[in-house]
């Protein structure tokens, strides 16, 4: 089964401020019908990388059996970690990077690869803010969830 997810991830006043994330996962059945899930939260202190991560986490959680995913973001941080294989050179160290300084978000890349696990997802980065109709509702979707009244106090880590 092939799936398209769209995410994007927003905080105000980055780092430590309020964030929220937008996910979009699309499906075309055999019959050729169009059905799509928006999902959001927002949270009272975030950074926009945390965001970012768990766009897709959601996005890639949603699904209820192993898909072709194709997997859509402005982030270069989480396009990067991917398609860079940095993700294999900081678990190979340890979770270090660098100049053997910590990878930050370490509990959100343990999430993600758990669910990535099941799938074959290939990451696209598209320029953010740049008129893609998928990229500005995402980027609707976790600005509207940063911005609300019922922020959670932080990411729950499963």
């Amino acid at each position: 089964m092939d799936v398209t997810i769209y995410t994007d991830g927003s905080a105000r006043g980055n780092p430590d401020g309020p964030g929220g994330y937008g996910t979009i996962v699309v499906y075309v059945d055999p019959k050729g019908n169009e059905h799509r899930r928006e999902y959001s939260a927002g949270y009272k202190k975030t950074t926009n990388n945390r965001m970012e991560l768990m766009a897709a986490i959601i996005g890639l959680e949603a699904l209820t059996k192993p898909c072709n995913v194709s997997l859509y973001s402005d982030s270069q941080y989480l396009v990067k970690a991917f398609n860079e294989h940095w993700l294999e050179g900081w678990i190979k160290k340890g979770w270090k990077r660098g100049k053997n300084e910590p990878v930050k978000n370490v509990d959100l890349w343990k999430r993600l690869l758990k669910a990535v696990e099941p799938h074959q997802v290939t990451f696209h980065w598209v320029k953010g803010h740049n008129g893609h109709p998928m990229n500005e509702r995402c980027d609707e979707l976790a600005t509207t969830a940063a911005d609300g009244t019922d922020l959670m106090d932080d990411v729950i880590v499963e």
